[in-house]
């Protein structure tokens, strides 16, 4: 399966294809010096995989986690490709989590003004979320994404068979991420995971990214229908901060907390089926003061996704009150 997402400089090619990584050279122009970022959570086979298609490949393993997207880790990676001569016609791929797809992402944006970036992502988040759309960041001062930038990959690779080496609470992070794209534009994609106990991998992956195709060729750069892909994401990420839970099952939380009652009741069955929590128990003073630092607070008011019916999402401006109150009903 193949999907074309357009974009204001272009397009590319979404593959979902089981073993895709053994095509990597088909589907990638991997000629000439290549900067692999993965993380040490990646198995090593699908690194060399990738490496030995590659011309002249460097790989850079990034400890795993959500505090290796830095500053510090940043200016390593520029630093390594400009000691190695890399230039603008170069490229810089990505291989793991949204860590590494953030990153090197963020890399490629700002080596030489810009050169190609190729993301493969390998955790089930990651190829339902955070492969395509664009966006590139690294954390700073606590907060999570401050600094970034807007760039599109020249093509993304996503294998479902590695999803078999993932441990269980990574693909149900996953599965947080695909039940967002079903709340906020996919009716019958909520009803396929409410009433089946087993699903396919390819038909979640591609049905929630045909969601986000939908939504980042409509506004590739957040200005307006964009925001509805935070959606779980607003509390979801001061969550996170404070607990260090995965950010799908943070996601999950979220979620919760932006919609009414009655949709709540099925929310919860849906998320409680994939493994996901539906209760945290935390500093919710840390959790509202980790919200406020978030980068979609303007003028005093924050931009929240809110779903009060499956398959459509809308955005609400939110006072800190009423953010707090959110926060006290998980």
């Amino acid at each position: 399966m193949q999907i074309k997402i357009e974009h204001a400089a272009g397009s590319y090619e979404v593959t979902i294809e089981r073993g895709c990584l053994g095509r990597a050279s088909e589907l990638m122009n991997l000629e000439r010096k290549c900067l692999i970022v993965t993380d040490e959570g990646v198995p090593q086979d699908y690194v060399s995989l990738v490496a030995a298609q590659c011309k002249e490949p460097l790989t850079i393993s990034i400890k795993e986690g959500e505090s290796s997207k830095s500053m510090a880790n940043l200016e390593m990676l520029l630093s390594t490709m400009l000691g190695a001569g890399f230039t603008r016609g170069d490229a810089v791929i990505a291989i793991g989590g949204g860590m590494a797809g953030d990153l090197g992402g963020f890399a490629a944006a700002t080596y030489m003004r810009g050169i190609d970036f190729y993301n493969i992502p390998t955790t089930l988040l990651s190829q339902a979320d955070s492969s395509i759309g664009g966006k590139t960041a690294v954390n700073l001062g606590g907060a999570k994404n401050p600094v970034g930038a807007f760039w599109q990959p020249k093509a993304v690779l996503i294998d479902t068979s590695v999803l078999e080496s993932l441990p269980k609470d990574q693909i149900a992070g996953g599965m947080a991420e695909i039940i967002k794209s079903a709340m906020i534009a996919d009716a019958e994609l909520f009803e396929y995971i409410e009433n089946n106990d087993e699903w396919d991998n390819e038909e979640l992956l591609t049905r929630s990214l045909l969601v986000k195709k939908r939504v980042v060729e409509a506004d590739e750069r957040e200005s307006g229908l964009r925001k509805i892909l935070n959606y779980g994401h607003t509390i979801g990420h001061g969550v996170e901060a404070v607990t260090g839970m995965l950010h799908g099952h943070a996601v999950a939380l979220g979620m919760l907390a932006m919609c009414p009652d009655d949709l709540k009741v099925r929310l919860e069955s849906v998320l409680i089926k994939a493994g996901l929590p539906t209760k945290v128990d935390c500093d919710k003073d840390a959790v509202y003061d980790a919200v406020l630092k978030d980068k979609k607070m303007k003028d005093g008011r924050i931009s929240a996704a809110v779903v009060r019916e499956i398959g459509s999402c809308e955005i609400v401006e939110m006072s800190p009150e009423e953010i707090r109150e959110r926060i006290e009903r998980l």
